[in-house]
């Protein structure tokens, strides 16, 4: 990353600002400390806006509101895209938009309230539906009134029974049915007489009644049906045709608007970078940050742009900036994919390391010798590959698959060197034996290779610390550094000597070498250093889950072809065994991920990654 200036006259800002976010290379740092020499700081300030400036930005925020309110009354429509210039219409487009929001909000109003009498509407007509062979008796019995109700639960019916029992001596009908959404209804059918009585009485016991609006007062059951079906056919209609009139202002308006928008949301960002800009009373300056790769084309772009009137210079990145530098992960193609399991983590600092290469090198390996088995990584290396043609415009699943189709080829490979294919199956079908080691019953050589692969892991992840150390020239850390790799090594050493792996002559001189070198290690890293030595250790025993896990994948494995060989049929082996393997690639896919993760996040990171990088966001559309 490199530390830029940019300098020019002050009229040519905002075409240089929008040079800038058309090209998306810089991002700029609204602060001029470490970019401006002391002795010119007095002369510098802030960009001061102008008052058109100001009326400008007022304008648009103004602008861009009312279109949000406009887009809120019409519907979703495809919006075709429009190539006019947003410069040339935004007057009329000023004019025209308060009338149509008017018009669009009259029309979207109605339509609700249209939407709100039609669910009205459907809740009587499956009242009315329910019990319309009461109403042909209605129309008989002019001396009766009848009571609609809404009953919530079944067991109120008995309690309503009781209650008109009391008041009217057993005079009253009632008759329940079940509406089209299951709702249960009932119909009363009582005197005149006593209808007002009955109405305060199921009001006091919370007893909904369901009540008609004024315009059906003076119908008659029937009449209410007609009248309900023929209002709800006029609403729809009327809702269809108000429908209709805001899609068709949709297609003829809101691609403009659209446009606008757009248009207008770039032209306030431009205005609102501008207040990190710096000015003298002839030229602006623009700090910021720009990739190494791309600043060699920037000055030239710039220069032939602008005629040679802007410039662009490179500034020294001094210690004190390291905090501020902006980080952007940029790996070769075979790392990139691993850049995924990056952002898990928080940006490391730009004077740290990018972990993404030693993802790239010890994921999949650490994946392969725990799942190491050829037919498992046959499997998913077919289903890795019919994925990443299915997602190739899902850059996220498509990674995802690339990673776990190199981890395939790393099961394959181990898979080969155990003799495993589908547990012993290779054995049994096509002779396949162990190239390196049989794992099932080497459980000691197995504990061995895991621990050896976490001392040279761990060691190296200390060299790293050691190589930071040494680049942010950090002596005491870079002693404290070799010291605890020094330490760690004669120590590991001492164990194996204790254990007949390294002669037993070697234990005296390491034991004298742990004396000397921990003086220094006390020094160079303080009272917890000891601490950390443990810790250390007990991260490379922690690689022995690299032969647990494995070792339950192949037990698994050999497990599911003993049990689909008991089952004495053909084919009903082959069904169960063929659940029980996929059963263990499930188990193989996610188990020797997420462990071969916590190796690199815990043991490995922690000796040599510094997080807290700021990422990178370069002015852009």
């Amino acid at each position: 990353m490199s530390k830029v200036e940019i300098v020019g006259p002050k009229g040519m800002l905002r075409e240089v600002l929008g040079f800038l976010r058309d090209r998306g290379i810089m991002q700029i740092e609204p602060v001029f400390k470490g970019f401006i020499e002391k002795e010119d700081e007095e002369h510098i300030r802030s960009f001061l806006p102008d008052e058109k400036t100001l009326g400008e930005r007022l304008f648009l925020e103004d602008l861009i509101r009312k279109i949000d309110e406009l887009s809120s009354y019409v519907q979703e429509a495809p919006v075709r895209t429009i190539y006019i210039d947003p410069l040339s219409i935004l007057d009329t487009v000023a004019t025209t938009i308060d009338r149509h929001i008017a018009g669009c909000k009259e029309l979207f109003e109605r339509k609700e309230k249209l939407e709100g009498e039609a669910s009205e509407l459907h809740r009587y007509r499956l009242f009315l539906n329910a019990l319309a062979s009461l109403f042909r008796t209605a129309e008989r019995t002019p001396d009766l009134d009848f009571i609609g109700l809404t009953i919530k639960e079944p067991g109120m019916v008995g309690r309503v029974r009781t209650l008109l029992s009391q008041i009217t001596d057993w005079e009253f009908d009632l008759l329940t049915e079940t509406a089209e959404d299951g709702t249960l209804v009932g119909l009363i059918t009582i005197e005149k007489s006593m209808s007002g009585k009955v109405k305060k009485s199921l009001s006091n016991e919370h007893i909904p009644e369901l009540t008609f609006p004024p315009s059906f007062e003076d119908l008659s059951f029937a009449e209410k049906i007609v009248y309900v079906q023929k209002r709800i056919s006029l609403v729809l209609s009327e809702k269809e045709e108000i429908n209709r009139k805001l899609e068709r202002f949709a297609h003829r308006w809101m691609p403009i608007y659209t446009r606008v928008k757009e248009w207008s949301e770039e032209r306030l960002s431009l205005l609102r970078t501008a207040a990190s800009v710096f000015e003298t009373r002839m030229c602006f300056f623009i700090n910021g940050w720009i990739p190494s790769g791309e600043l060699e084309k920037a000055g030239k772009d710039l220069a032939d742009v602008f005629r040679g009137e802007v410039a662009v210079e490179e500034k020294g990145i001094f210690e004190e900036d390291l905090v501020r530098v902006p980080v952007i992960l940029k790996n070769p193609p075979y790392f990139r994919p691993f850049e995924l399991l990056v952002r898990f983590l928080p940006l490391p600092r730009y004077s740290s390391f990018d972990p993404t290469p030693f993802i790239g090198i010890f994921f999949p390996v650490f994946f392969g010798m725990i799942l190491g088995d050829a037919g498992y990584g046959l499997l998913l290396a077919g289903l890795s590959l019919v994925m990443k043609r299915r997602l190739r415009k899902r850059k996220e699943l498509r990674d995802a698959f690339t990673i776990l189709l190199i981890c395939s080829v790393y099961a394959i490979f181990f898979g080969i060197l155990y003799g495993e294919f589908f547990g012993e199956l290779g054995s049994t079908l096509f002779g396949l034996a162990p190239v390196f080691i049989e794992r099932r019953s080497a459980i000691k050589p197995m504990i061995l290779f895991s621990l050896s692969v976490g001392v040279v892991h761990i060691i190296l992840g200390l060299t790293m610390g050691l190589v930071a150390a040494l680049r942010r020239k950090s002596r005491r850390e870079a002693l404290y550094k070799i010291s605890m790799i020094l330490i760690t090594v004669c120590m590991i050493a001492l164990f194996a000597s204790f254990f007949e792996v390294f002669p037993g002559l070697l234990a005296r001189p390491l034991i004298i070498a742990i004396l000397v070198l921990s003086p220094f290690l006390f020094f160079s890293g303080g009272l917890l250093a000891p601490l950390e030595l443990l810790k250390s250790i007990g991260n490379i025993i922690s690689y022995v889950r690299i032969m647990a896990i494995g070792l339950t994948s192949v037990l698994l494995a050999f497990a599911a072809n003993r049990i689909a060989g008991m089952t004495g049929d053909i084919v009903i082996g082959i069904v169960v065994a063929s659940l029980l393997h996929i059963i263990n690639i499930i188990l193989g896919v996610f188990s020797p991920a997420i462990h071969s993760l916590r190796l690199h996040y815990v043991e490995f990171f922690s000796k040599f990654l510094e997080h807290g990088g700021r990422r990178f966001e370069p002015l852009r559309k």
